[in-house]
């Protein structure tokens, strides 16, 4: 399995041992990856967006002007792409263009970041059924069941979500990683729980599934500090469990973006440049590598 790690200053590949470097982003920071069928997606300095189609060579699709691009997203209607100033843009037809009907979303005057910038597009998830789910940051999260024609906040702003996911087959269960902990819906973001059993401290930061395991990030606080990768079944009761077999204790948050899984297997990347991999759906782990720049996102395919 292909696994993508786009750090602070370029892109890594690789299915088997140490990841190696991809010459076109040396420098770079890749801020987010996206698959689309046979295609992957890259958004690069948070300024460009590129694209490699089945494994040609990786070309630049469009320059993104305005505020900087943050995350991104294949949904049915074409590519989204989260900027800050909390804005949606949507790749159709070769333009990149603002989805303007997200900027009419109920309760926007309310979004606000603690040190005083605008709010900011954090994460994007799209679930089976089509369902758009838009995490802002700090400003809950943001729903359309229309490609995008109209929209409606889910998540109370001072949840502070940090990441959302859609589960890859169920459309109606969201998941979320929020200063809350970690969050739940199981009725397409209608109503949510927020559950911290068996943690250390509730602030996560990063959500995955794992075929029927959720996998999320703890910490202390947005300093990270002490930070854990938990674990426990999607389905009925029970506390997390910190994954710990392989793993330490971490300084820095393992972040937004930067755990993702597909089937049993599930990588994470951290801020000191390590990457590990579990394919017991994080049952025992073991480290890829370490000593690249700080991992900003990765891509299982």
């Amino acid at each position: 399995m292909n696994i993508l790690v786009g750090t602070e200053a370029g892109l890594w590949h690789g299915d088997a041992g140490t990841p190696e470097p991809v010459d076109a982003f040396a420098g770079h920071e890749l801020t987010a990856l996206a698959r689309d069928g046979s295609r992957t997606w890259a958004l690069v300095d948070g300024r460009a967006l590129w694209v490699n189609d089945d494994g040609a060579a990786w070309r630049e699709v469009t320059p993104i002007d305005g505020p900087a691009a943050t995350c991104l997203a294949a949904a049915p209607g074409g590519l989204l792409v989260g900027a800050e100033h909390a804005r949606l843009l949507r790749l159709a037809g070769g333009e990149l263009s603002r989805l303007e009907s997200f900027e009419r979303v109920d309760g926007r005057d309310a979004w606000y970041t603690p040190w005083g910038d605008p709010a900011a597009v954090r994460s994007i998830a799209v679930a089976s059924d089509g369902a758009i789910h838009v995490n802002v940051h700090v400003g809950g999260v943001a729903r359309s069941r229309d490609g995008g024609l109209t929209w409606t906040p889910t998540v109370d702003v001072e949840a502070d979500v940090h990441q959302v996911l859609a589960h890859p087959t169920q459309p109606n269960v969201v998941l979320a990683a929020a200063y809350e902990g970690f969050g739940i819906s199981r009725d397409g973001g209608d109503t949510w729980a927020f559950v911290t059993d068996g943690m250390h401290a509730h602030y996560a930061r990063a959500v995955a599934v794992a075929g029927d395991t959720v996998l999320v990030s703890a910490s202390t606080g947005p300093g990270g500090r002490r930070a854990a990768l938990y674990r426990k079944p999607l389905d009925g009761g029970g506390a997390f469990e910190r994954c710990q077999r392989g793993l330490p204790w971490f300084q820095d948050n393992i972040d937004t973006a930067c755990v993702q899984a597909a089937g049993p297997v599930v990588v994470f990347g951290t801020e000191d440049g390590r990457v590990f991999r579990s394919a017991d759906h994080g049952q025992t782990w073991a480290l890829v590598t370490k000593g690249l720049p700080a991992v900003r996102c990765l891509h299982l395919g």
